[in-house]
């Protein structure tokens, strides 16, 4: 199995990304998902967690409000939607299939005027 990250960027302080953590070779809609990012010098951190369902999710406190992760079944694929973005949110970002220990190969993720 394989995850694949797509929709980073360049983008200004105040606007949106919209990430997608596709996979292939397995059903991602069995698992739960979590998105994380890692900004230079700094360690990986959990931003979201989506159920196997969709119907709850996670976000650690510094992008409640702002990021909304969602799943499309037929697609075989998660999404991270990213609004109102601040310099603070310029990372890696990662998503992960815990139990079965697959993470995409990242997307970078940089918010500068």
């Amino acid at each position: 199995g394989q995850l694949v990250e797509a929709g980073g960027g360049l983008v200004q302080p105040g606007g949106s990304l919209r990430l997608s953590c596709a996979a292939s070779g397995f059903t991602v809609s069995s698992y739960g998902v979590t998105w994380y990012r890692q900004a230079p010098g700094k360690e990986r951190e959990l931003v979201s967690g989506i159920t196997r369902s969709g119907g709850s999710t996670y976000y650690t406190d510094s992008v409640k409000g702002r990021f909304t992760s969602s799943r499309d079944h037929a697609k075989n694929t998660v999404y991270l939607e990213m609004n109102s973005l601040k310099p603070e949110d310029t990372a890696v970002y990662y998503c992960k299939v815990p139990r079965l220990g697959y993470w995409g190969q990242g997307t970078q993720v940089t918010v500068s005027t």
